[in-house]
């Protein structure tokens, strides 16, 4: 069977395909266990959710929470994403703090269009307004990220693509996240009757754990050492896994009893939904009938 726990979508985050969409192109594609992760939002979870079960696609909510992670051998905390699956949608603890980290990104946005100005200004390029960030804003119809400032400097035509803004400008002008503690987002799920996964540990490109270590083993002992209290499951299939990656991830997830879940992790540019080789077993996990 084809499975795909990380998906990213147009509604309310920031893929290239709306709910709508990806329901049709999981059903194209054969998918039959899907999960919509959207960045710190669930908005779109109820009508995912209906729009699969029509197409007959069974599905799971998902969330993804970005985290800020500490630890005591390495000085600079790092940002980690944790997958927050089969919670209740209707959770109101969960849905406050998601607002809380909404109106924060709102604010970062701000803050990012300030310190880009101040590099326009030394290379002569028109600021960014108030109306800027207005259409920023009204571009992101779910969390509203650096993406999105990305893909509106590139409507401008200050840079050719989104690498170039952030190779260019947004690392350099970034503005730290809300700082959600990995006990605080366990808490959160959990209390909403769902697990917590961490994802992509060792994605090169990725919020992962190669900012604090690449060598595997070392990750895995972070793991071990400093969050299996608070998380259910690791992320062992993902779409820039090596295969060293995923049998390392997998060994130790049986190792310490964890669920396994994989995806693409799929924003639609290209679209790549669906293309992760996953086991069925992983299905079994969240589907008795599997």
């Amino acid at each position: 069977m084809i499975i795909d726990l990380h998906v990213h979508s147009k509604t309310c985050s920031d893929g290239n395909l709306t709910v709508p969409q990806i329901i049709k192109e999981a059903k194209n594609r054969n998918i039959e266990l899907l999960s919509i992760t959207d960045h710190d939002s669930i908005g779109c979870q109820k009508q995912a959710k209906t729009l699969a079960q029509q197409n007959q696609i069974n599905y799971v909510n998902g969330v993804e929470l970005n985290v800020t992670f500490t630890h005591p051998d390495y000085p600079k905390p790092v940002s980690l994403d944790f997958l927050g699956y089969q919670y209740d949608i209707n959770n109101q603890a969960l849905n406050k703090k998601l607002k809380e980290l909404a109106l924060h990104r709102q604010e970062r946005a701000s803050q990012i269009l300030e310190k880009l100005n101040t590099e326009f200004e030394k290379h002569g390029i028109t600021k960014f307004t108030a109306k800027d960030l207005q259409n920023i804003q009204n571009s992101a119809d779910g969390a509203l990220g650096r993406p999105h400032i990305a893909d509106y400097m590139i409507k401008q035509n200050i840079v050719k693509n989104r690498q170039e803004a952030f190779n260019t400008y947004l690392v350099k002008c970034n503005v730290p996240k809300f700082p959600l503690s990995l006990q605080d987002a366990s808490k959160l799920i959990r209390d909403a009757n769902g697990i917590l996964v961490l994802a992509h540990p060792n994605d090169p490109y990725g919020t992962s754990l190669t900012k604090l270590t690449t060598e595997l083993n070392e990750q895995t002992k972070i793991i071990q050492d400093k969050m299996l209290p608070h998380i259910d499951g690791v992320e062992c299939w993902h779409s820039r896994n090596t295969p060293e990656t995923t049998n390392h991830y997998v060994t130790f997830a049986q190792k310490h009893d964890l669920i396994m879940t994989g995806g693409s992790d799929c924003h639609q540019k290209p679209v790549v939904m669906g293309s992760v080789k996953i086991p069925d077993f992983v299905a079994k996990q969240f589907i008795k009938q599997f």
